[in-house]
């Protein structure tokens, strides 16, 4: 079984649907309104383990009823909260998501996440030294992502980031980093405007670009490689790209190459799609493996 820390985001996804997305100063009609556990780490953290992966999660919710709710859905889906701290005094994260004309629009209010710091890492880094690899993504303090980068590198404990939301890091964390997996408008952020081709040149086997219905791509050493998406008819695309990097994380915990990572990664998040929520349609290891 593989194991896996994730140090993220919590939060709850307040989700409305909608036929069509409100411009500036619209008022829309929407047909649906739900509250589902999300959070780019949380969801990280849930999809690892319906995977098969044993998961320790570290990070922070908010000492109020959604932080109850956040906790509870961790343990149902036997992710391990040891290290998942309610913060007094402080709300949960919560994101605001619309649904609308097939993709979705999201703002992000990190309320306790924001006090996963260096120092509340730094007491749960035994969690970091005993795991197969380490996920991480970018809705914490960014100094804290530098702390766990610098951490995994020092301790030769390989490292997934997913620089998501995009933000600009520091070359530092861009070296230490053993994978990375932005879409093509983080990779546009993160590498300054470097064409995708040239920034998968420059990191071979290390830089992933996911674009969506088209698939990954990747320089393996010798030339570009495009591992396809698999297709079908989305219901909620919101949590798609964590379920592709806990599903890239467990497959790579487990050994598997770098094409069998992405077909499986690939698989998993075309599953999660095709239903409602963030978690609602994060499939169980039988399910990717079954329609492969």
């Amino acid at each position: 079984m593989a194991k896996i820390a994730v140090v993220g985001s919590s939060s709850m996804d307040l989700v409305v649907t909608s036929e069509k997305r409100p411009g500036a100063g619209e008022t829309v009609l929407g047909d649906r309104f739900e509250t589902v556990p999300g959070g780019k780490g949380a969801n990280q953290a849930v999809a690892a383990a319906r995977l098969g992966a044993e998961v320790h999660m570290i990070g922070c919710v908010g000492d109020d009823h959604y932080g109850e709710i956040i906790l509870n859905n961790f343990t149902e889906n036997r992710v391990l909260v040891n290290n998942v701290k309610p913060v007094t005094d402080e709300k949960s994260g919560t994101a605001h998501i619309i649904l609308a004309e097939g993709d979705n629009s999201i703002v992000v209010v990190k309320g306790a996440n924001d006090h996963i710091t260096p120092f509340y890492v730094e007491a749960a880094a035994h969690v970091l030294k005993e795991a197969d690899i380490v996920l991480i993504q970018q809705e914490i303090p960014e100094e804290t992502v530098e702390y766990v980068s610098q951490y995994c590198h020092d301790h030769h404990i390989p490292l997934l980031l997913n620089p998501a939301p995009a933000r600009k890091l520091s070359q530092t964390v861009i070296d230490q980093a053993t994978y990375i997996t932005p879409n093509e408008h983080e990779a546009d952020v993160l590498f300054n405007g470097v064409s995708p081709a040239e920034a998968l040149r420059q990191y071979p086997n290390k830089v992933f670009i996911t674009e969506g219905k088209s698939g990954v791509r990747y320089f393996n050493g010798e030339k570009e490689v495009l591992v396809p998406s698999y297709e079908v008819e989305a219901v909620d695309t919101t949590g798609a790209g964590d379920t592709f990097n806990a599903a890239f994380g467990v497959a790579l915990a487990e050994k598997k190459s770098f094409e069998e990572s992405l077909r499986f990664a690939n698989r998993a998040a075309s599953l999660s799609v095709t239903k409602f929520g963030a978690q609602g349609g994060m499939p169980m290891r039988g399910d990717v493996e079954g329609s492969l």
